[in-house]
């Protein structure tokens, strides 16, 4: 019998070793013809009497990574539309498989000798030991509450029944991951040997038992701490939903499913237990929560880092050295992320003193992580070794990149780009760290406006994962080509989009802040559309956005565009607020006084606010604010994509999520407004236009996909 994907040998002992080694892939991952072939391992197993037991392991350096990316896509969809029946079936398919593993009749270890996430950990769940390489690379858990999901494959079953519904809970409910040594402290694994050592151990574990039993399928078994009604457990659930609905807001099913998961299916033989988590896992994948973070947070996030707007026939680019100008915050984070990529960087500044404070920025960085035990001092001496502070553009001339990071002013960017192109070999990169000026007005003070092209980094540049690469008028394949795979050197996710004013971010969540303050300008209440955009699923208000950007940065910001694009500029419904607290002199968090108060003891609303805007007597409904917050944007993520702005209704989903914080419940504008549907997506807007303003109507495009049944995404998708 030959295996593709599972190499199979058994040995004189009669020990057979399952071999995981996906070919054509760089990870192991679970599709039909994985599971096909686990089956048809377990048969041979179970039918060859030579064989007394056991091993599961990798020949990869992962062990299994999950669900397979393209299978899912495919997948997420077709769900939909499945009957009942259907997608209880699919949905209890791994589950009844990794069933059959642990009751053959033989006993089965997990020798993890590398990463083992969602299914690939409940593959060793249902193993009756599990081995752990004491290796960097090795990493267990259950991360499907991250993209909507519940470990289905046994996960909320097996591991509560392991180490206890308590302690289960911030592997299922949070997804959290450890490596080797800490994964044996919380009892998730067995034992953790050498790496070199893990086959040995695993042989020897299976020679000296012959047991293929598992505690929960012995007679009397009990929950370690106690099954969910026991008294020292039950009150965990009662403050666990409260403390769970306080955080969510009631917009994640999945962590309420979870929940539900171990209340009931933890009272229950394994069997029936295991049909329950089947059950919730159907119900979570037919609900459009899921489907969008799965979308954009798995499967587009993927796309978007192995280059889907590259362009094809040009070879990799690798960064060797980087020139950076301007060492201020963003210039100093980009420094370091692009050092600890092992890139030497050249930081450049208007004067030594400021070029060797945006060095000092990674040097406090880097011993936080040497503090925390994160990173030797060699290390981190090695990456600060690659940075240079300089004043001097000379260094420059073997430069094969450079990111321009200095104040967001066309005329100062135009001068550094004059300096630049004297010094830059012809072949090199020049990039504009900038939030909304136009790349292509940018280019005009550039001798090769072909090499010329946009990197949006997010602050704090060396945390926030994305990068908007915007592509001007005059920008090459080769140009587009080097930027992308410069951002993949740093390993941060890449959405490309076209030039124009505020690209996508910028303008996605300036609709969301302009809109807010305007709020306050019609007399609502500041406490009401701080919480309701809290409850919408924003991660911050936007007033308090507001006061930490700074009241002034705001103004002069407004001002600037109003300068440079005096044609097509029209004044936000925030202007007249922002210039009400900059004559005030409120100027945000660091004046200590701006939309808050701020003292010693915190931050509250400021109260002088309703001196200048009056409440209403009558105050909106708190869903119709949720609603004006989430659509606001939406219909502005439309906009952007009926101009053009945005390539593919993906990067604006990932660049909503990873870049302004846009709810990843929604799984960004685009998954959003296909999960509530077209028409009924438009005549909401409408609706809330026809109460709040014209900010919210939707464009042509939306109305136009509504009357010809297309979507976003899946079979209906627009062209």
């Amino acid at each position: 019998m030959n295996h593709h994907i599972i190499r199979y040998e058994v040995d004189a002992q009669g020990i057979a070793t399952l071999t995981l080694d996906y070919p054509g892939k760089t990870m192991n991952v679970i599709d039909q013809a994985f599971m096909n072939e686990l089956s048809a391992c377990i048969e041979r197993m179970k039918s060859d009497a030579s064989v007394r037991g056991g091993i599961i392991t990798s020949g990869k350096d992962s062990f299994v990574a999950g669900a397979d990316l393209l299978s899912m896509e495919s997948n997420i969809d077709a769900m939909a539309e499945m009957s009942v029946a259907e997608l209880l079936t699919s949905c209890a398919s791994l589950s009844q498989l990794l069933r059959q593993l642990e009751s053959f009749g033989k006993p089965m270890v997990a020798a993890i000798n590398g990463m083992a996430l969602g299914g690939g950990y409940e593959i060793c769940l249902a193993c009756h030991h599990r081995i752990a390489a004491d290796a960097p690379g090795v990493l267990v858990g259950l991360p499907e509450v991250q993209v909507g999901l519940l470990a289905g494959a046994g996960g909320t079953q097996r591991l509560p029944r392991m180490i206890g519904i308590q302690a289960s809970m911030p592997f299922l409910l949070e997804g959290k991951q450890l490596q080797a040594v800490k994964a044996k402290e919380a009892g998730l694994v067995d034992e953790v040997v050498a790496p070199d050592q893990l086959m040995a151990a695993a042989r020897q574990w299976l020679l000296a038992h012959d047991t293929a039993v598992q505690p929960w399928d012995v007679k009397g078994f009990r929950i370690p701490g106690g099954g969910p009604l026991d008294p020292r457990v039950a009150p965990g659930f009662v403050v666990g939903n409260t403390l769970l609905q306080a955080k969510t807001f009631h917009n994640l099913p999945a962590p309420l499913a979870i929940q539900s998961c171990l209340y009931e299916g933890c009272q229950l033989p394994i069997d029936k237990g295991l049909r329950v988590e089947s059950k919730y896992l159907a119900m979570l994948s037919r609900d459009p929560v899921a489907r969008g973070m799965i979308r954009t947070l798995f499967v587009n996030k993927a796309k978007a880092e192995k280059g889907m707007h590259r362009p094809a026939g040009i070879e990799t680019f690798k960064c060797r050295k980087l020139g950076l100008i301007g060492a201020g915050m963003m210039g100093a984070g980009i420094a370091l992320v692009a050092a600890q990529r092992g890139i030497e960087v050249v930081l450049i500044d208007r004067d030594q003193a400021a070029a060797d404070k945006g060095k000092a920025y990674s040097e406090k960085a880097l011993t936080k992580l040497v503090d925390k035990g994160r990173q030797s001092r060699e290390k981190a001496d090695a990456i600060l070794a690659r940075i240079t502070p300089s004043t001097d553009y000379e260094l420059l001339r073997d430069a094969d990149m450079v990111v321009e990071a200095v104040f967001e002013d066309r005329a100062v960017k135009a001068d550094v780009t004059r300096r630049l192109d004297a010094v830059l070999a012809p072949d090199c990169v020049l990039a504009s760290n900038t939030s909304a000026l136009p790349i292509s007005l940018l280019a005009q003070a550039s001798s090769r406006p072909e090499r010329f092209i946009g990197l949006h980094f997010f602050s704090p540049a060396d945390k926030m994962p994305l990068v908007e690469v915007i592509r001007g008028k005059q920008t090459s394949d080769v140009a587009l080509a080097r930027a992308l795979d410069f951002v993949a050197q740093l390993k941060k996710t890449p959405i490309v989009v076209n030039d124009k004013r505020g690209f996508f971010t910028s303008r996605f969540i300036g609709a969301f802040v302009d809109d807010a303050i305007g709020m306050v300008a019609e007399g609502i209440a500041p406490a009401l559309i701080e919480n309701c955009a809290k409850h919408a699923g924003m991660p911050v208000g936007p007033l308090a956005i507001t006061d930490e950007l700074s009241i002034d940065l705001s103004k002069h910001a407004g001002e600037a565009q109003a300068r440079e694009f005096a044609a097509e500029y029209k004044p936000g419904r925030s202007v007249p607020v922002i210039n009400k607290l900059f004559e005030q002199g409120r100027l945000g968090r660091k004046a200590g006084k701006g939309f808050y108060d701020y003292d010693d003891s915190g931050k509250r609303l400021w109260s002088g606010l309703a001196q200048h805007y009056p409440l209403k007597e009558s105050q909106p409904l708190a869903h119709d604010l949720k609603q004006r917050i989430l659509y606001v944007q939406a219909v502005e993520g439309a906009r952007a994509m009926e101009e053009g702005v945005l390539l593919a209704p993906a990067d604006g989903d990932i660049g909503s999520i990873l870049g302004v914080g846009f709810p990843a419940y929604t799984g960004g504008p685009f998954c959003f407004i296909d999960g509530v549907g077209l028409p009924r997506f438009v005549a909401e807007a409408d609706r809330l236009a026809d109460l709040f303003g014209e900010q919210l109507r939707p464009p042509q495009l939306l109305r136009d996909m509504a009357a010809n049944g297309q979507t976003f995404y899946g079979k209906t998708a627009r062209a």
